[in-house]
Parts: structure tokens; sequence; C-alpha cells
């Protein structure tokens, strides 16, 4: 059996990382033909422990001391490296180390990416009013055209061709947002449901739309975006139950909280106000009539702007409503004594102030890393025996894992209780489920790609409505329109879905933090989430030994070969 020296899964110092690198190298030059399945664990492992390095290097200032780090281990999710499972007894363990206390003091976190959102609306929101004032009534109102000359292909069109199509965008996701709202308490789970099923089919509609309309990239883009889906939904089906389970546990918790939805249609109305000016500013972009290559580039850098602006705003919601759910959930609901005054309005305001810097940082990556993660789970499980793809998969899977670990969406529920900066959240939240197990339960749940799918699918049908209308006024603009305002109507709609992800999210910090605090709230709940615990443990603990057994055979092949 080959033993690698001086490797420490939770190593966090050069030397260490320098032992890893040596040792595989021996292992190369000692064997001539060593395990592919070693070789490629080993790679993985030092790509990610020098990554993990460097991270930490730079959000630090220097390296963590060992006291710092040494809570810090690989995600538990990576059983094919683990010996066995965390204990389930060890849920709330962490409970008495914190101290569930929302009554702590609050300094301006992250205030960098505070300064940074600030002076990118600023600008963005200039760029905007120009170029919509440039076309609007009159054709070069502002006297731009003679510095575009030269490389803008200056055509004649106004704002207000273009400002209604996008109106109508946003009026059909903000329809579709508040909607949601008033039936969450009846009709969320059929919704959720409709979504899941209903997604796919629509995207392949699209494509054959597109494909119709000669839009061929946009048909092959489609058609790619139902195909995973489709294979996503297969590679999940066996977890919609319990994901259906714990959407309608959060459903109910909202339900009785109607002061945080009425916070969700109040922050849609604002966000309804930026995307007045934003369609403005976009209406004029498109009416600017650039050559194909610039009006995109143009549309990409305003679409990023808007994901980044929209996902704060969502963030803020979060942030607000973990807040309330954690304060109901400790103190026993929404009516009990010990509540302090005006709960939802205090979260609000830590939101937009001393903790909105950690809010702006995280927005600008949970969401992609999110997704990515959601993919890369989906494959990893349907991988059969071919080593190459399995050992690429596993890097990717490691590195996202890695991400999480520093980016996820369970650090606004610690930034809405405690008040700490993002990253320290992030990582304090995902230590906190690998050390009592809750992230098997994590790992099995999907009800956050279930709430995109209908965050999808709304969009979708804003960008669908606005496309209608396009073609019957500028057929040449249809795909432009219709795919921003797609992007407009996801975050209209996302609005009034982060309401439940955030109870979700709550639920099981509260879960891993005390579990105590579910079985007081809803004691048949928890005790089917003991129960999913223990079965997923059990799970991993068995194919922790497969995988063990698997390498002892490989390691003995090899030996018995070499001698």
């Amino acid at each position: 059996m080959i033993a690698v020296s001086g490797f420490s899964e939770n190593t966090s110092n050069f030397p260490s990382l320098f032992s890893i690198t040596t040792s595989i190298i021996i292992i190369t030059v000692k064997f001539k033909n060593p395990s592919k399945t070693t070789l490629c664990s080993l790679a993985n492992k030092i790509l990610i422990q020098y990554i993990d390095y460097f991270f930490k290097v730079s959000c630090s200032g220097g390296l963590m001391n060992d006291s710092q780090s040494s809570v810090s281990s690989s995600s538990s999710s990576s059983y094919d490296s683990a010996i066995g499972p965390p204990q389930p007894n060890v849920v709330g363990s962490h409970s008495s180390s914190q101290g569930i206390s929302p009554m702590v003091s609050r300094h301006w976190r992250d205030v960098f990416w505070l300064l940074i959102f600030t002076v990118h609306l600023i600008v963005v929101g200039f760029a905007l009013a120009v170029f919509g004032l440039n076309r609007f009534k009159h054709l070069d109102r502002l006297k731009i055209d003679k510095y575009t000359m030269g490389f803008l292909e200056n055509k004649d069109g106004l704002t207000e061709d273009y400002w209604p199509l996008y109106a109508l965008a946003g009026g059909v996701g903000a329809v579709l947002g508040w909607t949601w709202l008033l039936l969450l308490g009846s009709r969320a789970n059929q919704i959720m449901k409709f979504s899941v099923h209903l997604l796919t089919t629509y995207l392949a509609v699209i494509s054959v739309l597109c494909f119709w309309l000669e839009q061929f990239f946009w048909g092959v883009a489609f058609a790619i975006g139902a195909v995973l889906q489709f294979l996503y939904v297969i590679s999940v089906i066996d977890r919609l139950p319990f994901t259906m389970l714990v959407l309608q546990r959060a459903v109910k918790m909202v339900w009785n909280l109607p002061e945080v939805r009425r916070v969700a249609g109040v922050f849609m109305l604002v966000m309804l106000l930026w995307l007045a000016l934003w369609s403005f500013g976009v209406a004029g972009v498109v009416a600017l009539g650039i050559g194909d290559s610039g009006r995109w580039w143009l549309l990409v850098v305003f679409s990023v702007s808007l994901f980044w602006t929209g996902a704060v705003l969502c963030n803020v919601v979060h942030v607000v409503v973990s807040g309330m759910v954690f304060l109901v959930l400790i103190h026993g609901g929404r009516d009990s004594l010990t509540m302090p005054p005006k709960p939802v309005m205090n979260s609000l305001q830590y939101a937009v102030t001393t903790s909105f810097g950690s809010i702006c940082y995280g927005s600008l990556f949970t969401a992609a890393i999110r997704t990515l993660r959601w993919e890369i789970r989906g494959l990893r499980s349907k991988i059969g025996s071919n080593e190459c793809l399995l050992c690429c998969v596993d890097f990717l899977f490691h590195l996202v894992e890695f991400l999480v670990r520093w980016f996820n969406k369970y650090a606004y529920v610690q930034i809405a209780v405690y008040g700490k900066s993002f990253n320290h959240s992030a990582k304090d939240a995902w230590e906190l489920f690998q050390s009592t197990g809750v992230e098997a339960l994590i790992a099995y749940d999907c009800s956050g790609a279930v709430l995109f799918m209908s965050t999808v699918l709304g969009g979708l049908i804003s960008g669908t409505c606005a496309a209608i209308w396009t073609k019957m006024k500028h057929p040449e603009r249809i795909v432009m329109v219709g795919s921003t305002a797609m992007l407009l109507g996801m975050i209209l709609v996302g609005l009034a879905m982060v309401v439940v992800e955030s109870a979700v999210t709550s639920i099981y910090i509260c879960y891993a933090e005390d579990p105590s605090l579910i079985n007081r709230w809803d004691a048949a709940f928890f005790a089917q989430l003991s129960e999913k615990l223990h079965q997923r443990l059990q799970h991993r603990s068995a194919r922790a030994r497969e995988v063990v057994v698997s390498r002892r055979i490989d390691d003995r092949i090899q030996d018995a070969v070499l001698a």
C-alpha cells in the first residue's frame, strides 16, 4: 500500500503543501505504473490545498494560526476520502460555543465592497441616463453621436420605441412575483412542482422557436439548457419528496410572518424603480443602432450590473427574513414575551447599514457557485467507471466544494444574527454543518434548485411576452430585447422566491445549532429531519467503506505486479 507521508486534510501551511507535492513525486519516481485513481486523488488534493492556502493568505493578509484553522476540514460530502461519517448525536454540539444570542455588537463589515457597489451604482446610473436621454423623443439630444460616428452605426431610432417593451416585461415579472407572495400559503407547493416539470418543456419550445426564427445560436443555447435541466431533474428525482417536505415547512413559517412578505413586496417596488432607469438606458442602447458586437458588449455590461444589483436586493431580503425566522425559532413564536421589539425593522436596519458591505460582496459570487455546484453534483452521480472523466469531475467537485466553504447562502443567516463579515460567516456556517453532520442533509436537499427553476420560469415568461411584442414592432431586435427582458423578469420573481429560501436556510442553521428549537416548533418535522439525517450518514459511511476497500485492492494489485 502506498503511504503518503506528511499529508494532512486540514493543513493550511506552506510546508505541508510542499510535503504533499514531494510525496506524489516520490510515488511517481518509485513506481513506474502507480494507480491512476491514487495519482488523480493526490493531484486533486494538491491543487485544492494550494488554492486554499493562497485564498487564506489573500483573505486574512497572512497565514491563519493553527488555532483558527483547526476546525477547518474538507467538505464531508467528499466521502471518497473519508473513513466514516460524523455521528448523528453531535448535532447541536455547537450551540453552546456560539451561544444563540441575537444581542451582539454590530460593526461595519466589508466596507470596501460597499464602496465598490456604491460607485458602481453611480457610474452605471449616469451611463444609463446618458444613453436613454440621448435618443429620447429626439435623435442625438445630447450631441454625442459626433464622438461615435467613426465606430458606431448611428441609425434612426428612439428610446421610446423600445422602453414600453421592457415595461411589459417588468409588469409581467412584478405580477408573477406578487402572485407568488399572495398564493404562498395555499398554492406554493403546487406552483413549485409545476415549475420543475414545466421548465424543461418551456426551454425546448423556445429552442424550437429560435431555430424557426433562424436564431441558431440561441436555439442551441436553449436546447442545451433544456437537456441540462432534464438531466438534472432525472438525477435528483428521488430527492424531490424530501425537498418538498422542507419547502412546505418553510412556507408554513413564512406564511405566519406577514411582515416579511411585506418587506419582499416593498423591495420589489424598489427594484422596479431601478428597473425603470435601467430599461430606459438599455432602450437607448438598442435604439442607438450600434453594430452587433458593440451593442451586445454594452448590453452584457449593463446586464451584469443588473444581476449584481438584483442579487444585492434579494440578499438584503434574505438577511431580513433570516433574522426574523431565527428570532421566531429561538423565542418560540412571534408573539413570545421575550421577543425583542420591532425585530423586522432592526434586521432591515442592520442589513442596509453595517452588514450591507458583506451582502454586496457575497452577491457577486454566491449565485454562480451554487448553480455550478448543482450541475456538478448531478453529473457526478451519473458517471460510471470512466477514470479520466471521473478524475476531471472530481477535481471540479472538490474545487466547488472548497468555494462553497467561503461563498454560501447560509452566510446570510450568520450575518443577520451575529453581524460577521461575509467570508467569516460562510466559513463558520459550513464548518458548523460539517462538524454536526447536517451538511449531509443540505447536500441531499434540492430546495434552492427548485426555487431557482421557478425563478427561471418566471423570467422566461416575462421575456417571452416582451419578445412577442418586439416581433410585431421591431423583428430585428427580438433576441436582444427578449434576452434582457428575461433577466429583468427573473430578478423580480427572485425577490419573491428568496422569502422561502431564507426560511429554509434559517431552519438548517437552527437545526445544526440546537435541534430542540426545531423540535419545539414542529415535532413531526424534527423527527423526519432526524430520520433522513441518519439515513444520509449511513449512506455516506457505506460509500466511504466501498472507496477505501477499492483503493486497498488497487494497491495490493499494484504491489503484486511490482513484486
